[in-house]
């Protein structure tokens, strides 16, 4: 008879360990869905508005500062790059900077970059509605504006509210002595959401300030 050794046994019968994705992950994930159903509503309403009131769109986007948005948009464009080294960052477990150059930033420095930069892309959009209600404009002037406030006043919100999360992020990052990967999928989690909010205001931009120019 051959003898079988109980720890070859046990080799050949123990279970293989299952890497499950991350409940927060998941979380983020079928919630950023119901965003996106969420702002498909908004689309759908922007664009029956404007099936049924083409003269409102036409006399509207000539209102519109469409350079000072394109560059506001670009500046948002911007702070996704740097999220997403900051992910690169949280990734080599590296939320502090480790020396000189840019190689050597950790997680807090890209991401406390991406929150100026999605700051001044806020400020910018309060400047914008700042200058068209001092020109006597407002949601209640017509239907393009009402819809033009709406959607781009939801996207702001969602703005604020990347960068609280970035502020959350930031902080634990310094407050923690050794980062794990719990800091590190809170830190990629952060980055789906503002990538997710770059998209969306790509597609308003060309809806609201480009699609009315050639339509």
């Amino acid at each position: 008879m051959v003898n079988v050794s109980s720890t070859a046994i046990s080799k050949k019968t123990a279970p293989t360990s299952i890497n499950r994705p991350s409940a927060t992950a998941v979380g983020t994930i079928v919630w950023l869905a119901s965003e996106v159903m969420f702002f498909a509503a908004i689309f759908a309403v922007y664009f029956t508005l404007w099936s049924t009131s083409t003269g409102q769109w036409s006399d509207g986007i000539k209102v519109l500062n469409i350079p000072f948005a394109a560059i506001n948009t670009v500046i948002l464009v911007l702070s996704s790059v740097t999220c997403q080294f900051g992910v690169f960052a949280a990734e080599r477990m590296q939320h502090r900077n480790t020396g000189k150059g840019m190689k050597n930033w950790g997680l807090t420095r890209w991401f406390f970059i991406s929150y100026v930069l999605g700051a001044i892309f806020v400020t910018g959009q309060v400047f914008e509605y700042a200058t068209l209600v001092s020109e006597g404009i407002t949601p209640a002037t017509d239907t393009f504006w009402s819809a033009f406030f709406i959607g781009t006043g939801f996207h702001a919100l969602h703005v604020i509210g990347g960068l609280m999360a970035f502020l959350v992020i930031i902080g634990r990052s310094y407050a923690t002595r050794k980062f794990g990967h719990h800091d590190a999928t809170s830190a990629i989690v952060v980055s789906y959401y503002w990538h997710f909010v770059d998209v969306v205001w790509l597609i308003l931009f060309a809806a609201v300030y480009i699609l009315p120019l050639i339509g």
